[in-house]
């Protein structure tokens, strides 16, 4: 095909095996298509496409993907908004003949498992590294790791009692993101092991599926509670937006899938094997902050100082 179709807040590329999508960047274009740039999305990766009227003198055409094909759209489990679809072009309504020919052109080119869920990823997820500004905490994803660290304004005693959390993505399953949004918005890592295990509503969202024998963190609950979890970061008000911290978990997620499918690279049991010793260094020293402060009590510092030395 090869040709370009222009809409009002993206451009679509159409070529022999996938099509270009490269978002806008005025100041009415949504936040998120800023933060994603641009996206390849190959046929393989679509299920339909769908040419509807929209607002105010418009049409919509829309790349319907496959369940599991897109890493963003998983992390998202339907809470996007239907202006946030990153498939969905919008075009004048002037633009509906041509509209309804590339619909018929890519229709043409779906595959017979089409109407079939996609085994694996078939577009890419955002790059890492990257970091958001959370309520509670910074999170930052260098590729291999993420790192929690939490803010003294906003993190819970319990986080800070925990100290700041790094999570190789070889010990996690999965990713649940609850928009910022909606009422209670987070970030929340999902532990090998612990998918069903003290998990609220909702936690096997984004989350794939592992034949994992659970670890020491599966046997015991997790917080209810998103503020209370330090494998979680909570939103507010202008902290962890949609365009920042949704790319961020699929990026997390992929990278969670991608390294489960290569051989050698099983996760490790938490809670086994030797700690990185600036880490434990980190928690510690946390954790003397929290004792001056008298939000530890000696007991607990004890006790807590004894257990991390333990894991060096």
């Amino acid at each position: 095909m090869g040709d370009v179709l222009a809409g009002i807040h993206a451009t679509w590329e159409f070529d022999t095996d996938s099509v270009l999508i490269r978002f806008g960047r005025g100041i009415r274009t949504p936040k998120l298509f800023q933060s994603l740039r641009e996206r390849r999305i190959p046929h393989a990766a679509l299920s339909s496409v769908t040419l509807t009227p929209g607002r105010r003198g418009t049409v919509v055409l829309h790349a319907v993907p496959r369940p599991g094909a897109d890493p963003l759209l998983e992390a998202a489990a339907g809470q996007l908004k239907e202006g946030c679809d990153p498939y969905r072009l919008v075009l004048p309504a002037e633009r509906e003949t041509l509209a309804d020919y590339y619909a018929d052109e890519l229709r043409a080119l779906l595959g017979p498992g089409a109407g079939e869920p996609a085994e694996r990823f078939l577009v890419a997820a955002p790059e890492a590294p990257m970091q958001f500004k959370a309520y509670d905490g910074r999170a930052s994803f260098d590729g291999d790791r993420i790192s929690f660290r939490w803010f003294w304004t906003g993190a819970s005693t319990a986080k800070w009692k925990a100290g700041d959390q790094t999570f190789p993505v070889t010990e996690l399953s999965g990713v649940e993101w609850r928009s910022p949004e909606a009422f209670d918005g987070y970030l929340r890592l999902v532990p090998r092991g612990a998918e069903g295990a003290g998990s609220p509503a909702g936690a096997e969202r984004g989350t794939p599926r592992t034949d994992a024998a659970p670890g020491p963190q599966a046997m015991a609950a997790r917080p209810t509670q998103a503020d209370q979890d330090p494998a979680a970061v909570i939103f507010g008000l202008g902290y962890g937006p949609v365009h920042e911290s949704l790319p961020f978990a699929a990026a997390v997620l992929e990278s969670v899938r991608r390294k489960q499918s290569v051989p050698g690279t099983a996760a490790a049991v938490p809670g086994t094997g030797r700690r990185d010793p600036a880490n434990i260094a980190e928690r510690i020293r946390h954790l003397g902050e929290l004792h001056r402060a008298g939000l530890v009590t000696d007991d607990e510092f004890s006790a807590k100082k004894a257990q991390l030395l333990a894991e060096l």
